[in-house]
């Protein structure tokens, strides 16, 4: 549930860059955020209510003007696509944004010194968002698989068009 400061809901165009789907928020709105949050410089971590659902999400500068990007879920929970208006409330969210370490990444890295330090040195960025890829696996088959693609490629013995997990550690040792 949003806090009654941000409560009131707004109106905004869905548009697109690329096939990214995102809306620009009203002046006062981005005010109040960079406010809430204490600075206007990178990501701002924000709570979206739209179509009855919350959602977590990241206010984001790109290309001079920032932009809140909307998923496909929170497109489907407002019934709505690019170009249609949509009705929505925002909020600085200062809930810390931690993704937990899988159980199978935790035993890998316990077992592989190189990967353990390789992963040590990854961005925190890069460190959520693998931790996040694999606790989002819906079967125990498919996180054992993805954690040994992801300890090649920490290592530098992934096969060649491993681009899952973009550049890093595996990449700058071809």
């Amino acid at each position: 549930m949003l806090c009654a400061r941000m409560a009131s809901a707004f109106r905004a165009t869905i548009e697109q860059i690329g096939i990214n789907p995102f809306l620009a928020l009203p002046p006062r709105r981005l005010a109040a955020l960079f406010e809430a949050a204490g600075k206007q410089r990178g990501p701002i971590p924000v709570l979206i209510e739209i179509g009855g659902a919350t959602f977590r999400q990241n206010l984001v500068k790109y290309q001079g003007a920032w932009r809140l990007y909307l998923n496909t879920p929170m497109r489907t929970a407002a019934g709505k696509s690019v170009g249609q208006g949509v009705t929505l409330k925002v909020e600085f969210d200062p809930a810390p944004r931690v993704e937990p370490m899988p159980p199978a990444l935790r035993r890998a890295l316990a077992e592989s010194a190189e990967a353990k330090s390789a992963f040590a040195l990854l961005a925190p960025s890069r460190k959520k968002e693998i931790q996040r890829y694999l606790n989002s696996a819906k079967t125990v088959a498919t996180v054992e698989r993805n954690v040994a693609k992801v300890v090649a490629w920490l290592t530098g013995k992934a096969p060649a068009g491993l681009a899952v997990l973009g550049s890093g550690p595996g990449a700058r040792r071809r």
